[in-house]
């Protein structure tokens, strides 16, 4: 069997989407992905429980993400990316001023800044010409926006 494509979606269960949306609609945004329509009560209003957005890849295929509330009993835990589960979510830049671009949009947004962006090419885990920046989204889930010359053909 083959894979078709890369992965084809991720959901992601926030504690308050009112601060979780807008956070991922300007990151979604300064990385040129659109929004998705959804005709369903949660996803439209000035108050709606979800939203999901999404790129296309040369092949056609596409990958989402969808930000969704958490459910009552488990909204007031945070987040530990060192428990079991998603530590991080990398997204792909175009270049190393794309990633400069993006930490602007996050920073003047209110975006809480983990690390600038920075040339990681010195650390041993890290490619030549590795720069990336990373964020904290509203319930501390670490976003790292990167340049990687190796993943850029």
């Amino acid at each position: 069997m083959s894979v078709r494509g890369p992965l084809s979606h991720i959901d992601l269960s926030v504690r308050d989407p009112a601060r979780s949306i807008p956070f991922y609609a300007t990151l979604f945004e300064a990385l040129g992905w659109k929004r998705m329509r959804v005709d369903l009560p949660d996803f439209v209003g000035p108050d709606a429980a979800r939203a999901a957005w999404f790129v296309r890849y040369g092949s056609g295929a596409f990958f989402g993400l969808e930000v969704r509330p958490a459910s009552p009993e488990s909204r007031d835990k945070p987040h530990d990316r060192y428990a079991p589960g998603l530590h991080h979510m990398a997204f792909h830049a175009e270049s190393p001023a794309d990633v400069d671009r993006i930490y602007e949009r996050m920073r003047d947004s209110g975006a809480r800044v983990l690390d600038p962006p920075a040339d990681y090419s010195a650390h041993q885990a890290y490619s030549p010409g590795y720069y990336a920046v990373f964020f904290a989204d509203p319930d501390g889930m670490k976003i790292e926006v990167v340049y990687e010359p190796r993943s850029n053909p």
